[in-house]
């Protein structure tokens, strides 16, 4: 790769509108990139969907040098790089995944001056031989991604990054610009301080991704209800399931499967290869479910997940709004969903208390998980307190678009049911000295004579069958609640219910306890794919028959594209910009250069194609002739939704039994793309991802955890 800088002497305009193919800037991205480009600092918090990325890629463009990306994401970078590339964009990366060979051929390339963007590993950047080779080559900038992982009471500590203050102390005059989605102000301040940026312009954008509609619902066998949410709202569409344990991944993978819906586990307990494949299946084909824990997701630039499910509860809002984030990136409508219960709060508690940390990392803990219930159990607006917890004024108290605005839950006096639980946990520790988990309490207030009753002569207690004016899920939100907020704790293996310091402001009544009363659910009749569909735009945005069948067109070469090149669907174009050609129907290159999406290098690879596809021929299978430079660039047609209903794969075995997908015909001539990491792994060493770490919970939760 020796080419020359695509667009030398170029604005920062002038690369968006020709390289990126988009007609303008969004929010803050001209202020954050001009800041930049004139050698400012800079601290960015932007949504996922928002456009980072094109904060450091255009100054990287602009100014003159390499632009060295800073990323935890080694298994994602190819894929990265490759996106960069079909744009016309001088880009290759450094991590441990290459050989000697394809290592000394991206070096040779930094150090000519033949690169526009480097992408390193935050673990590479720490060794002496990485620090030399950027000392022989001029740097434009230094961008430093998912800087969040700096945090040490964040939920993706990386202990790598806190190296990454020396980059101001060895190249003191390059610009550094770090981001990330997801930061509290106590996290923006901790970036700040650790990165050496507390001099740093920051730039905060809205939290607000108003097109996912947040859902917390109670947890009723919750494999049932994520099966419900997809047959009924989400057929054929692709979404990621997060699960706390490993044998839960593979459970609702491969219940999915046996019910028809295509899915794929993903934890750090796989095979490599495994892993590896399923995580490339899911990036390169339509309507698949990836089921996973934590390891999976950062840095999934998937334009089309249409939704985030957790069947267990996240341990903090940081966590939740970085995992829900990754549905709908192309800003059409999507679900973020979520099945609570009883059993997630004893289970986040107990772990915290057995935890190995200190006093202050479970202090840390507890009040991250405090906050996590607290959106759980909120009878407002779910939006609201999801910004407000961010430091975001929301705007107005209904949001229109979460469960508690479109379903309003009631708010009901609760002490007394709390007084009666309370002193029925009191009761058993004093008068029996003995200690029991939630479903004993409940039988004595119902007055069940179960066998454990009967043996523990509980039956003789002065509460027992007091409290039958609820049912028992009734007394298990009751129980939910009380732990939520801290009146009611469990210790031990078993998860045994004590008081805390707080229980007696309850039982002597000096505090009112108003809890949360789920309403009943809407009924949901099943929808068809199509119909599905239609609810993703608004109707003014409707295709008419003709460009709808168009568009199916285009996305089929499209796909058959990306496959003979190797490389996601969406790296050659989103959805979105389908859409748009679909509807505009352009006769020329100029034409079809005025959408958005399609920049110079795109336009000349696959202009002519895409306009033989909409004259109903067969697409050319050469690149189209330099293009005049197209018109001024205009505001794209309105995003529509997809038409006719796209055929869903077969479902898809467990995890062992997981094909890797077929080898792809041979990509035509183009810059040498090294083999995956996993191609060159032996099947027990580790694949070089982020975030291969998890809780090693690989029994946990129980089957009966199904109730709620």
């Amino acid at each position: 790769m020796t080419s020359a800088p695509l667009l030398p002497g170029a604005s920062a305009t002038d690369v968006l509108n020709k390289v990126f193919g988009y007609p303008d800037f969004r929010g803050q991205q001209r202020d954050i990139i001009e800041h930049v480009v004139g050698g400012g600092d800079a601290l960015v918090l932007m949504p996922t969907g928002g456009g980072k990325s094109l904060c450091y890629q255009i100054p990287a463009l602009v100014r003159p040098g390499t632009g060295v990306v800073i990323s935890p994401l080694i298994a994602l970078m190819q894929d990265q790089v490759d996106a960069l590339r079909t744009l016309g964009v001088r880009a290759g990366f450094l991590n441990s995944s290459q050989d000697y060979e394809e290592r000394r051929i991206v070096e040779a390339e930094f150090v000519n001056g033949d690169l526009d963007l480097l992408y390193v590993a935050p673990e590479g950047l720490g060794v002496a031989a990485t620090q030399r080779l950027l000392d022989r080559g001029k740097i434009s900038l230094f961008a430093i991604d998912e800087a969040h992982c700096v945090s040490q009471w964040g939920h993706d500590f990386r202990p790598d990054y806190l190296g990454l203050s020396m980059l101001h102390e060895r190249w003191p005059d390059v610009p550094r610009i770090a981001l990330t989605a997801t930061a509290t102000s106590a996290t923006r301040t901790e970036i700040a301080t650790r990165l050496r940026l507390t001099d740093a312009r920051h730039f905060t954008a809205s939290f607000d991704r108003p097109n996912i509609q947040y859902r917390i619902a109670p947890k009723n066998e919750p494999r049932r209800q994520l099966l419900d949410l997809l047959r009924t709202e989400h057929p054929g569409d692709s979404g990621i399931v997060y699960c706390l344990s490993r044998a839960g991944v593979e459970k609702a993978a491969e219940f999915l499967s046996q019910n028809g819906v295509p899915a794929l586990p993903y934890h750090a307990g796989l095979d490599n290869r495994v892993r590896a494949a399923n995580q490339s299946r899911f990036l390169r084909e339509d309507g698949l479910v990836m089921v996973a824990t934590i390891a999976f997701g950062m840095g999934i630039d998937k334009p089309d997940v249409r939704f985030v499910a957790h069947l267990d509860l996240p341990k903090s809002v940081e966590g939740y709004y970085q995992e829900t984030g990754r549905a709908g990136r192309d800003g059409l409508p999507s679900t973020a969903w979520l099945a609570y219960g009883l059993q997630d709060v004893v289970q986040q508690r107990k772990m915290i208390d057995s935890s190995d940390g200190d006093a202050a990392f479970r202090r840390n803990a507890s009040q991250h998980l405090d906050a996590m219930l607290a959106l759980c159990e909120t009878v407002s607006c779910r939006r609201g307190q999801l910004l407000a917890y961010f430091g975001e004024t929301p705007e107005g108290a209904n949001c229109g678009n979460c469960d508690t605005c479109l379903n309003p839950p009631e708010s009901w006096d609760g002490t007394v049911p709390a007084q009666k639980l309370l002193s029925t946990v009191l009761r058993l520790q004093r008068e029996r000295g003995q200690k029991f988990g939630a479903g004993q309490s409940i039988d004595i207030l119902l007055g069940k004579q179960t066998d454990k009753v009967t043996q523990f002569r509980h039956d003789q207690l002065s509460v027992f069958g007091i409290g039958t004016e609820l049912r028992d899920q009734e007394w298990r939100g009751v129980v939910r609640q009380l732990l939520a907020a801290g009146y009611l704790a469990v210790e031990g293996d078993y998860g045994t219910l004590v008081l805390t310091g707080t229980s007696s402001q309850v039982l002597r009544g000096e505090v009112k306890v108003m809890m949360r009363r789920e309403p009943p659910p809407k009924a949901r009749t099943p929808r068809s794919r199509s119909a599905t569909a239609a609810t993703a735009a608004p109707p003014a945005a409707d295709l008419p028959a003709e460009a709808a069948a168009d568009f199916e067109r285009l996305r089929a070469w499209r796909g058959a594209t990306a496959k003979d090149q190797g490389v996601p669907a969406y790296v050659i174009f989103h959805d979105a910009t389908l859409r748009s050609i679909a509807a505009l129907h352009p006769r020329t290159l100029g034409e079809l250069g005025t959408v958005s999406g399609v920049g110079q290098a795109k336009l000349t690879k696959f202009g002519q194609q895409v306009l033989d596809i909409l004259a109903g021929a067969a697409p050319s299978t050469s690149p189209a002739p330099a293009a005049s430079p197209p018109p001024a660039a205009s505001p794209p047609p309105a995003a529509v939704p997809r038409s006719a209903a796209v055929p869903r794969s077969a479902a898809v075995p467990r995890s062992a039994a997981v094909p890797p997908p077929a080898a792809a015909p041979p990509a035509a001539p183009g810059p040498r793309r090294p083999a995956p990491a996993s191609a060159r792994l032996g099947p027990d060493e580790p694949l070089p991802f982020f975030d291969d770490e998890e809780p090693p919970l690989d029994d946990y939760p129980p089957d009966d955890w199904d109730r709620g």
